[in-house]
């Protein structure tokens, strides 16, 4: 059986898995803003953030921002990406329903990251070991929003490309896949950051691995492309509602039922985060120092040999998404799936070759779901976010 058809088998496995423990919790849902009590399938696979891209494709974008009784500027569709929403509504021209749609996008996007990433993966382990980091990424605990009405998806298949033509050194193809990928997901800032590294190391290593002038330039420039599309859409928001600052403060009216509103200041989000959630627990010092044994911990992770046999492009990009996310992300109930991205440290998970230590890796992953399902996904008239 060709690769391809294993991965393709992988994948419908896996989202078979996810399908039954979704029919499962749909079955005991109650009654909420979005559906009725036990909703079907595709319903119940459009719940939270769905709504948002539906609204999208059949709205677009508000010229004036929303604003909440004081004044703030309230959660609305510039917080959310168009080429999702666009894919969407193209769809629903063939008669399709856009909840159907949505969830179809979804599940073809994500069996498109599976067979990207094990082209990936097999630059650098052994055709087992590769298939197996597959299999980690299908049955991943945060995996069902691959079959949710969520860009994640579309996200995780140009991450993968991305990191495949960088590391196949097909620098020009690089252009389109982060042209697209700058309006599905964010994160192009970070692989600005991965492609100005990359650079650097391949700068310092000319002697043993040429590289020549006509590279540097064309790498320069693509990392230049990508910091400028990843700034594409503040800048859009700007425009289409006359407001400066209309992208950030729509992201930050999501943070603002824990610590208020205010403005966006880089690497501070994680230890307010710390401070709101454990803060009473150890204290402000003590939460500061636990941000901070995080991040020691996430450097140190990304030298253990499994990790460094990923190669130093596969590492650069997990230590640029990592220090985006410091920068700007304040950890909430999206937590797991923003960490989605660094998906490729499956590989890591994947070299030890016992099948003990295999199959207990995708049994703990499938409880894993069933537990990410429950906080994050089922609706029990309250949320992580606080009242």
């Amino acid at each position: 059986m060709p690769w391809w058809a294993r991965v393709g088998l992988v994948y419908l496995a896996a989202r078979a898995v996810t399908t039954v423990l979704l029919l499962w919790f749909a079955e005991a849902q109650g009654p909420n803003a979005w559906t009725n009590a036990r909703p079907d399938l595709v319903a119940y696979s459009n719940l939270w953030d769905a709504r948002w891209y539906g609204s999208i494709a059949f709205g677009w974008y508000p010229g004036t921002l929303p604003l909440d009784a004081a004044g703030h500027v309230a959660e609305n569709q510039w917080a959310f990406l168009p080429v999702y929403p666009l894919l969407l509504r193209l769809l629903t021209f063939t008669g399709m329903p856009w909840d159907v749609a949505s969830v179809v996008i979804a599940v073809l996007a994500g069996l498109g990251a599976a067979l990207v990433l094990h082209r990936l993966m097999s630059r650098f382990l052994e055709p087992d070991r590769a298939m197996f980091a597959v299999v980690l990424f299908c049955v991943a605990p945060v995996s069902p929003i691959m079959q949710f009405g969520y860009a994640e998806s579309l996200g995780f298949l140009w991450i993968a490309l991305a990191l495949l033509l960088l590391v196949d050194r097909r620098y020009g193809w690089l252009v389109p896949v982060i042209a697209v990928w700058a309006f599905t997901r964010p994160g192009t800032l970070a692989f600005a950051l991965t492609l100005g590294l990359h650079w650097i190391v391949r700068f310092v290593q000319r002697r043993s691995d040429p590289f020549p002038v006509r590279e540097r330039v064309v790498v320069a420039a693509v990392a230049v492309f990508a910091g400028i599309a990843g700034l594409a859409w503040p800048v859009i928001a700007w425009i289409g509602t006359g407001e400066p600052a209309a992208y950030f403060d729509t992201e930050l009216a999501w943070r603002a039922a824990y610590i208020g509103y205010g403005d966006l200041v880089p690497f501070t989000a994680w230890f307010q985060a710390a401070q709101w959630w454990i803060g009473d627990v150890i204290g402000p010092v003590g939460s500061a120092i636990a941000v901070i044994a995080l991040m020691v911990a996430f450097a140190l992770m990304l030298f253990l040999p499994a990790v460094r046999r990923l190669g130093v492009d596969i590492r650069l990009w997990i230590a640029s998404y990592g220090a985006y996310l410091f920068a700007v992300f304040f950890p909430q109930s999206s937590t797991f799936r923003l960490l989605a991205p660094m998906f490729p440290l499956v590989g890591a998970l994947a070299v030890p070759r016992a099948r003990w230590y295999r199959w207990t890796l995708v049994v703990v992953s499938i409880a894993l779901q069933v537990g990410w399902l429950y906080v994050c996904w089922v609706i029990v008239g309250r949320d992580w976010t606080p009242p």
